[in-house]
């Protein structure tokens, strides 16, 4: 509405000159004259707050009141107005002052309804910064505690993850929760494996959690090398103090070798044939460790050595108990065997077997053994000195053999005699009972003939 409309019609939209108006002569023009208070602007039939000039909305913001549209320049219908203005100030005077405090509450009710459940809304709506493996983002949710909220972003989070604050934390607007992901590191260190979990995303970081020490470290991947979700196998071998004895000089060094032969070479220390050292060269080189360098020299001997046989007895039953008969002679084997004498740093040590073979093959001795069982005596021969006879003929000795190899036994048979009394093999091979008993049998026949110079023994 523009300045001279203002004045004309004032901030309601009528006609503010109507109290300040020439009265005209009824005569010249038609009574057209209408009070203020009759206006159609003061009969509106729906409340209307006192005099705002700003309305909340639900959602807290502030809205300017629209402006009433402004009259059409040059538009005036005083008859038509006027009319409808009467009938409104009837209706308003009929119109009582607590029907319309009825009207108003309601309204006032669900505006402060509006207003309450605005404040709740915002009072549970919190803005937090979640962080996800360094990627941070500001978010608001509606969510409890940490847990609730991981799961409501679809954050997954497993054993070996690391969530701080905690799963079940309750939360509060302007928190800060961060999420860092386990990996695998199968790690090698200092020749002991095992399995760890990091939330590193590199080697470096990774090192640093688990206090191993870098500097002068062998590492089989570089420090910025990133780990991912998968992990990664890693070979450390931290530097140590390892003294080295040889020549008799000490060398103490500082060293990430792999073995004791590699920490050797870096002493500046070279084996030369069969040297070696006090430890195995392939062992792991620990901290604080002294390894001696073996100088070795030596020569190799070669022995023969002999293979004792083997007896086999075979059970006989043609031969009296006790009797044992050598069927087949055994023979040693032959084994050459090979010995290395050795000279550690100017000691000479034991002669260690080197090697062996075998020249000839032992062969085993066969033997028979009596099973028959002994007559129970000889008739006519049981009263006689026999211990005096064989005492006399061959010392008591079963064994016996004179110095021509003839006779041999107890009673001295010779080979053909003993065969004829149901003997077998040598005399002297039986049993000192079986010879008895044959001697007792060659008695019954021949009487003491067979023994002419010891015979007499056998009366005593």
């Amino acid at each position: 509405m523009s300045k001279s409309q203002y004045e004309t019609y004032g901030p309601y939209g009528h006609d503010a000159s109507v109290h300040s108006a020439e009265t005209l002569p009824y005569a010249m023009y038609e009574d057209t004259y209408r009070p203020a208070y009759e206006a159609e602007a003061y009969f509106v039939t729906e409340p209307v707050l006192p005099s705002p000039t700003r309305v909340a909305s639900v959602s807290g913001t502030v809205c300017p009141e629209p402006e009433a549209a402004a009259a059409p320049t040059g538009v005036v219908a005083p008859a038509a107005a006027g009319g409808r203005a009467a009938r409104r100030h009837r209706a308003r005077s009929a119109e009582r002052p607590e029907s319309a405090v009825r009207r108003l509450l309601p309204q006032a009710l669900v505006v402060a309804f509006l207003a309450g459940g605005t404040t709740a809304f915002v009072a549970k709506d919190k803005a937090i910064e979640l962080d996800v493996e360094g990627k941070p983002r500001t978010l608001h949710t509606f969510a409890d505690d940490v847990s609730e909220l991981l799961a409501e972003e679809g954050v997954p989070v497993g054993a070996h993850d690391v969530v701080v604050p905690a799963p079940g934390t309750p939360l509060a607007s302007g928190d800060e929760v961060e999420v860092r992901y386990g990996r695998p590191v199968r790690l090698t260190l200092d020749g002991h494996r095992r399995e760890v979990w990091t939330t590193a995303h590199t080697v470096r970081e990774a090192l640093e959690q688990l206090g191993v020490r870098a500097e002068g470290a062998y590492l089989s991947a570089p420090l910025a090398r990133p780990i991912g979700r998968a992990g990664l196998a890693l070979d450390v071998r931290t530097e140590r103090t390892v003294t080295i004895m040889a020549d008799g000089r000490a060398r103490t060094i500082r060293t990430n070798a792999a073995t004791v032969g590699e920490a050797v070479t870096e002493a500046g220390i070279t084996l030369h044939g069969q040297d070696t050292t006090s430890v195995p060269p392939g062992s792991f080189p620990r901290d604080g460790q002294t390894v001696t360098v073996l100088r070795i020299t030596g020569a190799k001997e070669i022995r023969e050595e002999a293979i004792p046989f083997d007896v086999r007895r075979t059970a006989d039953p043609s031969l009296f108990k006790g009797t044992e008969v050598v069927e087949r002679a055994g023979q040693p084997g032959l084994r050459r065997v090979t010995y290395l004498q050795r000279t550690v740093n100017g000691v000479k040590q034991q002669p260690r077997r080197e090697q062996s073979e075998v020249v000839r093959t032992p062969r085993t001795q066969l033997v028979k053994v009596g099973t028959k069982a002994h007559p129970p005596s000889v008739q006519g021969a049981e009263h006689l000195d026999w211990k005096g006879l064989a005492a006399c003929e061959s010392g008591g000795r079963p064994d016996a053999v004179d110095s021509s190899g003839t006779y041999g036994g107890l009673y001295q048979f010779d080979t053909r005699t003993w065969h004829g009394l149901g003997g077998t093999g040598r005399p002297q091979d039986a049993p000192a009972a079986e010879q008895t008993y044959r001697a007792k049998k060659l008695y019954v026949r021949r009487g003491a003939a067979p023994w002419p110079h010891c015979g007499t023994r056998l009366h005593g």
